[in-house]
């Protein structure tokens, strides 16, 4: 089930950028060091962000000194030296419950979208082409979630609720990183389907226990409005009536905690792995609902993304 589509993107940064901002007044250095390169200084008190260099490629060959597959070490039309635009796509599997509050779990797809350089017409640039690592310091982010639709008919344990349609929700951040934490907050509105406010906070620790591989370790905070609640969790007369559970009418709040352990590996500036296993127990309302009551409070989920940086030339 494609629970999430992560964006990562410095919105302060696009912002300045589409104002028109001279080029001089944000370019970065003519000459920076191999291991770092360092997003200018923007005003208003963001503090600049610094990216870990990754090694030239080794032709066929990963970080490690691994031999790669052809189709991992050969370049192409979407790698080009000067670009424009760096983005880093992917695409894989997904394990998660079959809907908020079920014990049972659903195999289905998942994907990652990221925004690591952009170049903009009046010279302004945003992250870097020939960098992958994390920012550093304080800066606004991006955050999206596609929740699945909730087929009740396919659920005895929940036939006769009301379905539910796929949503997705689109937000802002405000994160603080360092090398080796971060820490961040995330408010999302469902725009299409939920219609309702949810919000992350959360922390990390960052190591880097070899060549090419990131792991991040940390707590997850998760809240919703009333709304958001009552789509998910609520169960009303007609329900009641349909399904034979108990009329519910629960608020919002917080509704859920976990830890999240994420890794990444790149076998070279194009291709990397990126995989997520988490854990969140529902809270409050969320627990408290008859729909968790047949399913469980503990939701695990685990992914695995095949992912590939694009570079274009405009």
């Amino acid at each position: 089930m494609l629970r999430r589509l992560p964006l990562l993107a410095s919105a302060a940064t696009l912002a300045l950028a589409l104002a028109g901002l001279p080029a001089s007044a944000q370019d970065a250095p003519a000459t920076l060091p191999e291991s770092a390169v360092t997003e200018p200084s923007i005003p208003g008190g963001v503090v600049p962000f610094e990216q870990t260099s990754y090694p030239a490629d080794t032709a066929g060959y990963s970080d490690a000194g691994l031999p790669l597959p052809a189709f991992l070490a050969a370049g192409g039309a979407f790698d080009s030296s000067t670009p424009d635009l760096v983005i880093t796509l992917g695409a894989g599997i997904e394990v998660s419950p079959a809907y908020f509050g079920s014990d049972e779990y659903e195999t289905g797809p998942t994907g990652i979208a990221r925004i690591d350089y952009l170049r903009f017409p009046n010279g302004f640039e945003y992250g870097s082409g020939r960098a992958v690592g994390f920012r550093t310091g304080l800066g606004l982010r991006g955050s999206m979630r596609y929740i699945s639709n909730r087929n009740s008919s396919h659920y005895s344990e929940i036939r006769g609720l009301d379905n539910v349609p796929w949503a997705f929700e689109a937000g802002l951040g405000l994160g603080y990183e360092q090398r080796n934490y971060r820490v961040f907050g995330d408010v999302r509105y469902g725009i299409i389907g939920s219609n309702a406010w949810v919000g992350d906070l959360g922390a990390d620790a960052i190591a880097y226990p070899v060549d090419g591989l990131t792991l991040t370790l940390g707590p997850r905070l998760n809240f919703g409005s009333t709304l958001f609640t009552n789509t998910y969790f609520g169960v009303s007369a007609s329900e009641s009536a349909a399904s034979g559970l108990p009329e519910y009418d629960p608020s919002g709040g917080l509704l859920g905690g976990g830890v999240v352990l994420g890794a990444r590996y790149l076998f070279n500036e194009r291709w990397g792995l990126e995989g997520e296993a988490s854990w969140g127990r529902l809270l409050n309302d969320a627990a408290d609902s008859p729909i968790t009551a047949l399913g469980s409070e503990d939701q695990y989920e685990v992914r695995l993304n095949l992912t590939r940086r694009i570079s274009l030339d405009f």
